[in-house]
């Protein structure tokens, strides 16, 4: 199983650091049969799992749902938390109490976004034991204030700040970043410029490790398709020709059939 010494290592053997994005007990349990090396629960289950139009509506009873579930269903993997919308903005004291929650639902780390306003916390979270990897780049609970999903760092003021803010967020302790939705020489200079191995949403094949959405991979949604996305399977269809075969069978008179019955 990795741990959170793990990371620093494969980054000096460049050895690249697989994660994926899953929110419930049944594809957990999927995952950690295989050999991924992380599991994020991240905050976008408010948009995949609720329905909702952003992150922000993730809330931390949600989170800690969620986590609970995926840390039941993958026993073998370090599983990282998001830190929800605001949790981090309200004080040391209310972020602690936050991530106390989500560490006992059995998250094995958090993740918080944003870097020079969060230090102070992360520091302060890092140094009560509890392991943080950092967020920048593409923020989805800045949504708003970014004027949309956009790709940041195209601006040389921008790419410098987002290298500046990884500095940081290394000097805090975050044991690794993600980087969202940048340039990819911006992801390579980054990933240069830190210790710290940094996973990749977005942002090129030079950091130090990749991340998908566990529902974005398999095909769960084809009305989503940032170009950054390669799917490995497409679950949408199957399913839909699964559940059709079901119903076929179901009016036809053909399910179920006697040996599905009991005696």
């Amino acid at each position: 199983m990795i741990n959170v010494q793990t990371f620093r290592r494969r980054k000096l053997q460049n050895c690249k650091i697989s994660m994926v994005t899953c929110y419930d007990f049944w594809s957990a349990k999927i995952l950690n049969q295989t050999d991924i090396d992380c599991l994020l629960v991240g905050d976008s289950l408010a948009v995949v799992m609720h329905g909702f139009e952003s992150t922000v509506h993730a809330t931390l009873e949600m989170m800690k749902l969620h986590t609970a579930a995926v840390v039941r269903g993958a026993k073998d993997k370090f599983v990282i938390a998001d830190m929800p919308f605001l949790t981090c903005s309200k004080g040391i004291e209310k972020g602690m109490d936050a991530v106390q929650e989500l560490m006992q639902a059995g998250a094995s780390a958090v993740k918080i976004e944003g870097a020079g306003h969060q230090a102070e916390l992360i520091a302060h979270i890092v140094e009560a034991g509890v392991p943080v990897m950092g967020h920048i780049g593409l923020t989805p609970q800045s949504i708003h204030n970014l004027g949309g999903h956009k790709v940041q760092g195209r601006r040389e003021g921008d790419a410098l700040k987002l290298i500046d803010d990884a500095k940081k967020l290394e000097q805090a302790g975050c044991f690794a970043i993600v980087l969202e939705c940048i340039p990819n020489k911006l992801g390579d200079c980054v990933s240069r410029a830190v210790g710290v191995p940094t996973i990749g949403i977005g942002a090129g094949p030079l950091t130090d490790g990749q991340v998908l959405v566990l529902h974005d991979l398999i095909g769960a949604d084809p009305d989503f398709s940032p170009k950054f996305l390669r799917r490995y399977a497409n679950v949408n269809q199957l399913v839909s020709r699964a559940v059709g075969g079901f119903h076929d069978d179901v009016t036809q008179q053909a399910f179920p059939a006697l040996q599905e019955t009991y005696g």
